[in-house]
């Protein structure tokens, strides 16, 4: 099926929609509007250049390195006196958690490996997909289908290491509670009496020690609940992403690649349309993003809705978008309202779509109204 892109000189800017200063507006607007795959010079949309690429999108987020190396307990010597002796207890449990801890920063390792290899695994499978999509195979292509499971398997095995992260995490804030205990407790023993000169040099030293380790432990912990939150944002974001994918081998072919990426995507919620609103003919001043077409059978816009929404999300990614059902208000009575079911079932159509590429079901409203100045059944969007 053939395309025809009519390309006008704009002289519109958005500065509003900058997000960074390294994306540049040009002053040029794409017309956008989709009739059995055709453009027309009716829309205009600012297109973006620069920075079109946006790093880590799709890569997992870095691990920490943090460990439990520079532990150390200076060796004391009896003193006959009881401070003597509460220092060396003070001293062998100070020796004790710091065992603990290497054991914890052992298994925090194990998880950080696991994790990797859980990854790059997952990143293998999504990149073999969303390769055999570029180049088009059949609808719901088993191998594909019995890859995404594999590729979701490793996806839920990094939602396994995040558990087993949080609950690691749990584990040391006990320990970072015992560290500062400790420090508590040798401050307090400087007040004891009956202690000589050599008990107040070596509690001084333990007391040196322990503060080390309270460092250390609050480091390690602090790095890891950073890497819980990274982790946790980034599997939400991939689950969406696999989401597009599945849609996509429905369909035998991907969008652009991947879908949109949002910091949080709600679960698709069933669309409303309200009833017209604006008064019956009125149709927004603002110019849509895209004209949906559907003069014929079996439209084909969902590639070019996927690269204007693109475009409308790389200059503002928190964008909120209007699917306006528009059908003919003229002819008969039952033959405007057989338009308008139709419309409607289009809009919801175009709705699905948005949403199975990724973009959250809660930031598209759906409308409906009729208007003279059509002669076929449309769907507008428009940026809200």
């Amino acid at each position: 099926m053939g395309v025809d892109s009519n390309i006008m000189s704009s002289q519109i800017g958005y500065p509003n929609l900058l997000g960074s200063p390294s994306l540049r507006l040009l002053a040029l607007g794409a017309a956008l509007t989709l009739g059995g795959c055709s453009f027309a010079d009716e829309v205009i949309w600012p297109t973006v250049a620069g920075d079109e690429t946006k790093a880590g999108t799709d890569i997992a987020p870095s691990l920490g390195t943090a460990t439990t190396a520079g532990f150390s307990v200076t060796p004391g010597q009896p003193t006959g006196t009881q401070v003597g002796a509460r220092t060396a207890q003070l001293r062998s449990d100070l020796a004790g958690l710091q065992g603990q801890m290497n054991v914890r920063s052992t298994e925090l390792e194990t998880i950080r490996s696991q994790t990797r290899t859980h990854a790059d695994a997952y990143h293998a499978g999504k990149a073999g997909i969303e390769a055999k999509l570029q180049v088009g195979t059949t609808p719901g292509n088993p191998l594909l289908v019995s890859q995404w499971n594999q590729t979701q398997a490793e996806l839920d095995q990094m939602a396994r290491d995040i558990n087993n992260m949080t609950a690691l995490s749990t584990v040391i804030a006990g320990n970072a509670s015992t560290a500062t205990y400790l420090l508590d407790t040798i401050q307090a023993t400087f007040g004891l009496s009956g202690a000589v000169d050599a008990d107040h040099v070596q509690l001084e030293t333990l007391q040196d020690n322990t503060k080390q380790t309270v460092v250390i432990i609050n480091s390690l912990l602090g790095e890891l609940r950073e890497d819980t939150a990274r982790q946790t944002t980034y599997l939400a974001n991939e689950r969406a992403a696999l989401n597009t994918l599945s849609s996509a081998i429905k369909r035998g072919q991907i969008f652009g690649g991947r879908g949109f990426s949002a910091t949080q995507i709600s679960a698709p919620a069933a669309p409303r349309l309200t009833q017209a609103p604006r008064a019956a003919g009125e149709l927004p001043t603002t110019p849509p993003l895209v004209v949906i077409r559907f003069d014929r059978p079996d439209v084909e816009y969902e590639r070019s809705l996927y690269t204007a929404l693109s475009q409308a999300l790389e200059l503002r990614p928190g964008a909120e978008f209007t699917v306006l059902a528009v059908s003919p208000a003229g002819g008969t009575a039952a033959n405007v309202q057989l338009a308008q079911t139709e419309s409607r079932s289009n809009a919801e159509r175009v709705f699905q779509s948005m949403s199975d590429m990724g973009l959250p079901p809660d930031r598209v409203q759906l409308s409906a109204t009729t208007s003279s100045g059509v002669a076929a059944n449309e769907v507008r969007i428009y940026v809200r």
